[in-house]
Formats: structure tokens, sequence, C-alpha cells
């Protein structure tokens, strides 16, 4: 069998010379897959993407990207190998326009990036719209559709969202999560972390359930909605 396009396998490690967060874990996502993380508050979540990203020591484990071992690369080199990172928060340049967000994100780019552009466009119409207001005038959910837009621009190979859907109301959320199958569905693989946890394991491919930076339960969205154990102790019965 082969290899997830991209994986953190076995990651142990933490910030700095803090102590370590994740345990032996692993998370992994494949073309047109759409990964999440869940489980419960200081479970390691976003430090296991975080890791995945090159933004903590792995002491120990290996992160893999398309074959290749990327552990050692910083995050920038990541961007450069075809890794596209949305964080939480500060996500967005908030003084600049729509438009000047999105060229940002071309900025590993030489070629002519305006197909791009046209195709975020076409993923997110509001964008378009208010393309020349700055995006600190956007809702926040317009706010986090720039955010993604802006990590598309790099033409990425696999995408990462940290929490897409902190802080929006429930029918935001749903649309951003339509337009996250939507980006799925060109082939990009997505690894997302969510609070919302039933919601993302019904959009989800695959699921991690982390406990204490550790795998605790893993299984496709369906598999783990159906199991009894982690409906009870994560999604609320």
């Amino acid at each position: 069998m082969s290899e997830p396009f991209l994986i953190g396998d076995a990651m142990t490690g933490g910030y700095g010379k803090g102590p370590d967060i994740l345990h032996d874990c692993t998370i992994a996502v494949n073309p047109g897959e759409i990964a999440v993380i869940v489980g419960p508050n200081g479970a390691g979540k976003s430090t296991a993407m975080k890791a995945t990203f090159g933004m903590l020591n792995v002491r120990s484990g290996a992160v893999r990207l398309g074959g290749e071992d990327i552990t050692n690369l910083t995050p920038q080199q990541r961007v450069v190998k075809g890794m596209g990172f949305v964080p939480q928060t500060s996500n967005i340049f908030t003084s600049m326009t729509v438009e000047e967000n999105l060229e940002m994100g071309a900025f590993i780019r030489t070629d002519d990036y305006s197909d791009t552009m046209e195709q975020i466009y076409g993923l997110f119409p509001i964008l378009k719209d208010k393309r020349n207001q700055p995006a600190g005038e956007l809702s926040g959910g317009q706010r986090q559709q720039v955010a993604v837009g802006r990590a598309l621009m790099t033409q990425p190979k696999v995408l990462l969202l940290d929490e897409p859907t902190a802080g929006v109301s429930p029918i935001v959320m749903d649309e951003l999560f339509d337009r996250i199958i939507e980006v799925s569905r060109t082939g990009l693989p997505i690894l997302m972390v969510e609070q919302n946890a039933k919601q993302a394991l019904e959009i989800a491919d695959k699921g991690y359930v982390l406990v204490q930076g550790r795998n605790a339960h893993t299984g496709t969205g369906k598999e783990l909605l159906a199991d009894e154990e982690v409906r009870k102790s994560f999604l609320g019965g």
C-alpha cells in the first residue's frame, strides 16, 4: 500500500524546549480527501497540524510530503514545496484590499497568476464583489474566505486549515464547509482542525480524534460518527 501524500508519522514533540505535547501521533491525508482532526480542548489538535507545517520541534517521528522527508524544513521551505497553511487568527492583512491580500498569496510565484485569481473569485463570488474593499471591513466568514483564497494563490499541493469556522455563525460555517468540499473536489488534499467536531466529521473522508496529544480514534468520518464511544465522549451523545 502506498504511503499517504502528506503524513506526520509517529510525531512526538512540543514547542521550543518545552514539554512534549504530541506523543507518537500520526495524521495523514491523500489527494481529494478531507481529513479532520478533532478532540477536546487542549488535546493537541492544532499542535499536530502545526507539527506537519514545521512550527514546532518534532523530536521523534517524521513528516513526509509526496514521499519526501521534510521534517527538517522551515515553514517557508514547506510552502515552496507545496504546503498552504491558514492559521486560525491574524490570517489576513486588514488594511489591504481583498485583491491585495490575494496577491500577497502569490509571493512565491513568478508566472502569471491571473487565472488562479479568477478561480478563487469563482469559488468565493463575494470576494469578487468586494475585491477593492479593505479586508478589515469584511465579516468573519468573508475574512476566512480571503484567508483560504490567499493560501490557494500559491497553488498548493496540500491545504492545512486551523479551525476555519472558529467564531462564525452556523450558517456561515455550513457555507465555509461547502466551499472546502468544492476545493477538495479539485483533488487538493485538505487537512483541517475543527472545534465543530460533528459537522466536520460529516464532511470528512478521514477523521483523527486526539486526546492528550495521542491518537485515540481513527477512521472514516462515517465510522467515527457511528462509534458510540466517540459520540458519547466527543460529540455530546
